[in-house]
């Protein structure tokens, strides 16, 4: 049955928010773990006897970090960071697992299928923040392209690009330790300190007022009835 009554005599819907410190430095750090021990394994500095040591590393240190991260994004209403954290904490997940049930030195074609899949699958995120948090953007564009060159290696188990995943792992986890740096320093002080290249939206959710960071918070998932 339809509500008669006059929007003047509708009770206002109240949310009630609940400040958390932002989950990006965390899951970002955890993927620099993870993507460092990795390369450090395709670029054999670690012999192949290592492989279990590197996926108990996964295991434990990099899928808490980043499926913490990922719940977190959502109860931050972060639709990039929950996405990006719960795809990169999955596929370290299933590579950890394949590593553990797999001879030293061994290559997967299932590994290297859900490495093509993670590598799109990142682009959903990427296209979601667009310019507006770049510095996050770029981090997940340089893991696209590091599980891309892993599964292609994982594919042909050709030792080439098992070398080209590695140096870009390399590359990741420097650009995930500048990112996680820049972005705690961010929250801790509400200033940019190092550059993190906010635009738009993203800058705005920094240095706006509060009606431009909250203002169309009862029209998100999670308040409106459906997704």
């Amino acid at each position: 049955m339809a509500d008669s009554r006059s929007p003047d005599q509708v009770p206002p819907v109240v949310v009630h928010l609940r400040p958390l410190a932002s989950p990006l430095p965390m899951g970002f750090l955890g993927l620099a773990g993870g993507t460092f021990v990795v390369a450090a394994s395709q670029l054999e500095w670690l012999p192949p006897a290592q492989g279990k040591a590197v996926a108990i590393v996964l295991l434990a240190f990099v899928l808490p970090l980043q499926s913490a991260a990922s719940v977190l994004g959502f109860l931050c209403r972060d639709d990039v960071a929950a996405t990006g954290m719960a795809v990169l904490s999955g596929t370290w997940l299933s590579l950890g697992l394949i590593m553990l049930s797999s001879p030293p030195g061994s290559t997967s074609k299932a590994a290297g299928l859900l490495l093509l899949l993670a590598a799109l699958a990142l682009w959903a995120p990427i296209a979601a923040a667009g310019t507006a948090k770049l510095v996050a953007s770029l981090v997940l564009v340089v893991a696209s392209l590091r599980f891309a060159a892993t599964g292609v290696h994982e594919l042909s188990a050709a030792e080439a690009w098992k070398h080209v995943a590695g140096v870009i792992g390399l590359v990741l986890t420097a650009v995930a330790l500048y990112a996680a740096f820049a972005l705690v320093l961010e929250d801790q002080r509400q200033r940019t300190v190092l550059p993190t290249w906010r635009r738009g939206k993203g800058a705005e959710a920094l240095t706006g007022d509060r009606q431009s960071r909250t203002g169309q918070v009862t029209g998100e998932a999670g308040v409106r009835r459906q997704l």
